[in-house]
């Protein structure tokens, strides 16, 4: 699993390319889902929850036909992945 967040322009904008072209791109990269949360205190950042492991992150973000999706969608920022802190049992 991986959890990324960035800044979007438009949520429905990023919305609409995120499960279009976005998941086609992310499926050729060996993501197996994703969840998508909007941040409650701040409208333009998105938290998305992948089910992908970090060999098929790191090969979807240095493929070089992303940046024009990330730029159809809207990305203000290039996602970043979030640090784990930590792993707990419960």
């Amino acid at each position: 699993m991986i959890l990324a967040t960035t800044k979007v322009e438009d949520l429905d904008r990023f919305l609409k390319v995120f499960s279009t072209a976005g998941a086609e791109k992310r499926r050729q990269h060996g993501s197996k889902g994703a969840l998508v949360f909007r941040d409650p205190n701040q409208d333009d950042q998105v938290w998305v929850v992948f089910d992908w492991d970090e060999k098929g992150w790191q090969s979807f973000v240095s493929d070089p036909e992303v940046p024009p999706i990330m730029k159809e969608a809207g990305h203000k920022s290039r996602p970043q992945a979030a640090t784990l802190s930590g792993q707990y049992s419960a």
